[in-house]
């Protein structure tokens, strides 16, 4: 017998899943890969996947629109206790982010697993590469309006 499944740790707001489909109808498959700062700040990357490597000690977290969501290894073990909600908001996207020009950018929000889900997730490992193959996440339903975050 196995324990719960663990919360997806990386989920999408129904107008990040929009701007994600507009991209990859333009540009074809898309990845994300989240900054760990200096110019870009914290901000979700957006590349087509012909043009970036994941290195080796990236972590997915999951998929979003059909896009993979990488982070580095150290910037997950920071973020564990974490499920991260992509969104976006008006401004200009990161320098080399396929948002950029859009007049809209991606925006990373986190917060905290719920008790009751916290302990199947937070222990879980790394999800394994393979995890960015798997079916889509889930939408992200509710959209609370967080701009001061």
């Amino acid at each position: 017998m196995t324990g719960p499944d663990p919360m997806p740790r990386v989920i999408a707001t129904p107008s990040t899943l929009a701007l994600i489909a507009e991209l990859t109808a333009r540009h074809g498959p898309v990845l994300f890969h989240q900054s760990g700062g200096c110019c870009d700040g914290s901000a979700p990357m957006c590349f087509p996947q012909a043009d970036f490597v994941v290195s080796p000690d990236d972590v997915c977290l999951g998929i979003i629109g059909g896009a993979p969501f990488h982070i580095g290894a150290s910037q997950f073990e920071y973020w564990r206790h974490t499920q991260l909600v992509i969104d976006v908001v008006a401004g200009i996207g990161g320098m080399f982010s396929l948002d950029n020009g859009t007049g809209l950018r991606f925006h990373v929000r986190s917060r905290l697993f719920p008790t009751e889900d916290a302990a199947a997730t937070v222990a879980a490992a790394a999800p394994a590469p393979q995890a960015c193959r798997r079916a889509e996440a889930p939408l992200f339903e509710t959209h609370h309006n967080t701009r001061n975050s």
